[in-house]
């Protein structure tokens, strides 16, 4: 087990890229893994890997480092040989590594991880937030939960294939899956696996979409024939997969703020072959009042924290900011009273996000109960979904009735 050159460099530029230049991190990689064609398999999972684990406990390492913001290249080397030195590799005798004091990193790391803050590596203000809105308890193992590495879940496009066909097709490639209880649709890789590359995912038999996002189309209801209203569609997961459960059948009304993701979802829906659905950009408030009582189902995937998906996006941690959680409240409040008025009388309406903290879930559907517009809806059921139960992304999601 050794470092290689080549791979370190390409690591070190990349966490510079995320660190200094403010890129996404699951970009910086995509590029990375670009980077030389020679590499096999187990050189480009070193690249992924090391750079989503630094970037994962970039405070803890720092802390041992002794660097500080902004981090210089030096200092990101420093990092570096923190992550090298507490996953056992033996540090090669290269000028940028020169001097790097094993045993004070492993004695800083033993003292580091009694201190909650340190040992998952989050910032103050973060942890803040968890205990106030969870209790202590509760954020300690949630946010233990979500610096484990995310699974890869499939959803299997039930307009092109099934759960089994789409299992017996991966095996011929080596990628091997189990069924996920509960879940008619998903599958889970047992090892992770470039899937975008197979002929598969480019016939459109699956999309990759975690396991708790999959349960919010079934929640919400869809059946064929419907008008089905998605109204925070972004780059259109949940969208495809209400088309697929309405089996091409019925109106489906993708609609977003940005022409950039609905065009990314016009590419997804056409390697899906699916073809009910209209796109919409929400450029005046026109296009919602067009719209006003007309749909059976209305979608609000609203915008949120992301506080649920850490474990897939682990830079979320450097770039959001308190304020951010403060505005995005608003807006979900204004978006649940503006969108809602979609719903037909008798109609049905789920309000998710991709959050555990309750003052972006049930506390905002109870005030909206509250509201002129929310006292003609009826509250039906909601789900709440922590990462440190189901292994999965935390969520939630509220089913609301318009009353007749």
């Amino acid at each position: 087990m050794r470092l290689h050159r080549n791979l370190v460099y390409t690591t070190i530029d990349s966490l510079n890229a995320i660190f200094n230049d403010k890129e996404y991190a699951d970009k910086v990689v995509a590029r990375a893994l670009k980077k030389d064609k020679r590499w096999g398999s187990a050189d480009r999972k070193f690249v992924a890997e090391t750079i989503y684990d630094i970037v994962r406990w970039k405070r803890l390492y720092m802390e041992i480092a002794e660097v500080k913001e902004p981090l210089t290249r030096d200092n990101i080397w420093r990092v570096f040989a923190v992550w090298a030195v507490l996953r056992g590799y033996p540090i090669p005798d290269w000028r940028q590594l020169e001097g790097t004091p094993e045993r004070k990193i492993k004695g800083r790391f033993d003292e580091l991880s009694k201190i909650r803050k340190y040992r998952e590596s989050i910032p103050d203000w973060m942890d803040e937030v968890g205990i106030q809105e969870l209790g202590e308890e509760l954020w300690s193992k949630e946010i233990a939960a979500q610096n484990q590495p995310a699974k890869v879940i499939l959803r299997v496009n039930t307009l092109k294939t099934t759960k089994e066909k789409l299992r017996a097709i991966l095996m011929d490639l080596n990628i091997e899956t189990d069924f996920l209880k509960d879940q008619p649709d998903a599958l889970v890789l047992k090892e992770r696996a470039n899937v975008f590359l197979t002929d598969a995912f480019k016939e459109g038999f699956f999309e990759v979409q975690d396991a708790s996002s999959q349960l919010v189309a079934a929640f919400l209801d869809v059946k064929p024939g419907m008008r089905v209203v998605d109204t925070c569609a972004g780059a259109g997961g949940k969208t495809l997969h209400m088309a697929s459960l309405m089996e091409n059948k019925g109106q489906l009304i993708a609609m977003d703020l940005y022409e950039s993701k609905l065009k990314q979802l016009k590419l997804r829906a056409k390697r899906n072959g699916a073809f009910n659905i209209e796109y919409r950009i929400i450029d005046t408030t026109k296009v919602i009042k067009k719209l006003h009582e007309k749909a059976d189902r209305v979608l609000i995937d609203a915008p949120c924290s992301g506080l649920g998906v850490l474990k897939r996006n682990p830079d979320a941690k450097w770039k959001l900011q308190p304020e951010f959680i403060d505005n995005i409240r608003k807006v979900q409040a204004e978006v649940l009273e503006n969108y809602s008025k979609i719903v037909k009388p008798g109609g049905k309406m789920v309000y998710a996000t991709c959050s555990i903290l309750p003052s972006e879930n049930q506390e905002q559907v109870k005030k909206f109960l509250s509201t002129d517009i929310g006292k003609s809806f009826t509250f039906v059921k909601e789900t709440k979904i922590l990462a440190s139960e189901s292994g999965f992304d935390g969520f939630y999601m509220a089913l609301l009735e318009r009353k007749e």
